[in-house]
């Protein structure tokens, strides 16, 4: 869960800033400031990036903020090389713009804060036991007080939403938040569904052979969520489901990989990897993954949520009720997707959940993630130079397709050995 804003008070501007300018090709430029807490905040910012591009009048520079889970926010940047200014210097700079995707820390920087959201839409409730609010009762994640006031200011200029439904949630947890609300859509959405025609083209790129179907089995972070059952999971998808028929591949939240360790999880599923299930690195754009999956295993995590928008038949592996917003999108899709049973054979529960797959409720669920469907780039692009105080370029704003997903699996067949299915 998002932590609370709050990170003490900026320094003043370094003496010198004014003589470093010297050194600027373009030293009229205004400034951005893109704030990365997470791996998973960094890779929905960069949706937001592309509305920036070509245009010589806006620099944008890149910090990593102070998180539980900021480990791997460097991955999330957008170049192969090259270091963030560092958390003290952005904070001693003033900005035209700041865009953020968490609350922390963001009410010490010194630029107009446009707050993006970092999942599908706010599902999650805030934890039911945080030292840092002892007693308070639990909002919905990201909209709530703790993630948008400071010392009784609204901290963000702009609070970017996803869907109109999200301003009633709004003004039950944060009311004094609502006049600087505004719904621009999803951009995962859009490109989700603008992608949905790669399907083939995704397959192919993970070396699905045809015929095969491939099982995406997908965990958010947390005690609740279904990575604490994937020891009991894997072995029984292993055992019962045909090694040329199949495919399998693990999606893990970044947010266990960064708390716990790459080396950590890796180690942790070695012996499913050994026999020939797939682990998704945590960089890698899992979107692609859920266009080409026939199922997807989840719980309460967005994965789930954005299957609705795909051909993938879902089960749920674990959702906890009492931590997801009963008015969400996803606590519907709770309401309505089958569950996974301990007790009957896998197949039968995958033929189950293809048989029965609801497409008229999934639409509509999916349909509330966003209520400005293929818009989120034109909506983003104008509220970001309004708050730049700048004039949008002349051509219309657009997301790029989804890449193809990193190639998984060879085009050879399974071998069996004594060690189980190893890749040949």
């Amino acid at each position: 869960m998002e932590r609370d804003i709050g990170a003490g008070t900026a320094p003043a501007e370094p003496a010198n800033a004014a003589g470093a300018s010297q050194w600027l090709t373009l030293s009229a430029c205004k400034r951005v400031l893109v704030v990365v807490h997470t791996e998973v905040y960094g890779q929905r910012l960069r949706d937001v990036l592309p509305l920036l591009e070509s245009d010589l009048r806006i620099q944008v520079d890149f910090t990593i903020a102070p998180h539980a889970f900021n480990a791997g926010a460097a991955r999330s940047l957008p170049w192969a090389q090259g270091s963030p200014l560092p958390w003290q210097t952005a904070l001693s700079r003033r900005y035209d713009l700041v865009l953020a995707a968490g609350s922390q820390g963001v009410d010490a920087l010194r630029g107009p804060l446009l707050r993006l959201p970092h999942g599908a839409g706010h599902m999650k409730l805030s934890r039911p036991a945080d030292d840092r609010d002892p007693g308070a009762p639990r909002t919905v994640g990201g909209l709530g007080r703790r993630y948008l006031v400071r010392n009784g200011r609204v901290v963000p200029r702009a609070l970017a939403l996803a869907h109109r439904d999200e301003l009633l949630t709004l003004s039950r947890h944060c009311p004094e938040a609502l006049p600087i609300a505004e719904v621009v859509g999803d951009a995962t959405y859009d490109r989700l569904t603008a992608s949905l025609p790669l399907r083939t083209r995704c397959r192919t790129a993970l070396g699905l052979r045809g015929g095969q179907r491939l099982l995406l089995v997908s965990s958010t972070w947390g005690a609740e969520s279904s990575f604490n059952r994937l020891d009991s999971l894997l072995p029984r998808l292993l055992s019962e489901l045909p090694s040329d028929d199949y495919r399998i591949a693990v999606l893990v939240h970044p947010n266990v990989w960064s708390r716990h360790g790459d080396w950590q999880v890796r180690s942790w599923l070695s012996a499913a990897r050994r026999r020939g299930i797939a682990l998704v690195p945590p960089d890698a754009d899992w979107r692609s993954m859920i266009i080409a999956a026939d199922w997807v295993i989840g719980d309460h995590g967005s994965v789930t949520l954005y299957a609705t928008l795909t051909q993938a038949a879902i089960i749920l592996a674990r959702f906890p009720a009492e931590d997801v917003d009963p008015a969400s999108p996803g606590a519907e899709l709770a309401r309505i997707a089958p569950a996974l049973s301990p007790s009957h054979p896998l197949p039968e529960q995958l033929a189950y959940a293809r048989a029965a797959h609801p497409a008229v409720e999934y639409a509509r669920i999916a349909h509330r993630i966003s209520s400005e469907p293929g818009r989120f780039g034109r909506n983003t692009r104008r509220l970001m130079y309004r708050l730049l105080e700048l004039g949008e370029p002349a051509y219309e704003p657009s997301l790029p397709p989804l890449p193809l997903p990193r190639r998984l699996w060879g085009t050879h067949r399974t071998r069996r050995s004594h060690l189980g299915d190893v890749p040949a």
